[in-house]
């Protein structure tokens, strides 16, 4: 009986950590943004260069990654592998940052930050393999209570259960899950405080 209770454990954990995993939260944001922030035309003139300069690149690094034996999951568990990663999704935003910044004429905040986190993970990951899933969903719950305040307490229990996930799966250490926390934190609070400053 406590086999399939902890099976069943493992099975729930790998569900709820496969799908808010960092590209699917932000998205999941990305979406809640655009309906509560934008016209439809103006969702997608927003959205699209995100996808097409940032996620699908992502995506289609990681499977191939994976399929060449470069990294063992689709997760990056391995520290040695993770930097290439990090390396290579930073590359992305600078380059989404560089096209909003010539199209638009200003920054884009949420994507300066995300790579602020990007590279605080990086450092991090020199000495400690810091949660990139728990991480992120912290960075996304600062983003949504930009929006909502109820939706930004909604993500930071998911963030947490997604933290416990981590553990569960073995994929991180406690001290890890915390470290991609206290990262995280620490952006989060700087971003709110700009986020703050600019709507003055």
């Amino acid at each position: 009986m406590e086999e399939k209770q902890s099976s069943l454990l493992h099975k729930t954990s790998k569900v709820i950590s496969d799908f808010f995993n960092p590209l699917v939260s932000l998205v999941i944001f990305f979406i809640y943004m655009s309906s509560k922030e934008y016209t439809l035309k103006d969702s997608l003139l927003y959205f699209l260069p995100v996808l097409l300069m940032i996620i699908t690149p992502t995506v289609i690094w990681l499977v191939w990654n994976v399929k060449t034996g470069r990294y063992t999951n689709m997760d990056v568990s391995n520290r040695v592998q993770r930097k290439t990663l990090y390396l290579f999704i930073a590359a992305c935003v600078i380059a989404y940052l560089v096209f909003h910044y010539i199209r638009n004429g200003y920054v884009d905040l949420v994507m300066l930050f995300i790579l602020i986190l990007l590279f605080a993970l990086q450092i991090s990951n020199l000495f400690i393999k810091s949660s990139m899933h728990t991480a992120f969903n912290i960075f996304v719950a600062a983003l949504f209570f930009t929006l909502d305040w109820k939706m930004g307490l909604v993500w930071l229990g998911i963030a947490i259960l997604v933290g416990i996930t981590r553990i569960i799966l073995k994929r991180h250490t406690v001290k890890e899950v915390f470290m991609g926390a206290g990262i995280a934190f620490m952006v989060s609070f700087i971003y709110l405080y700009c986020n703050i400053q600019f709507q003055h």
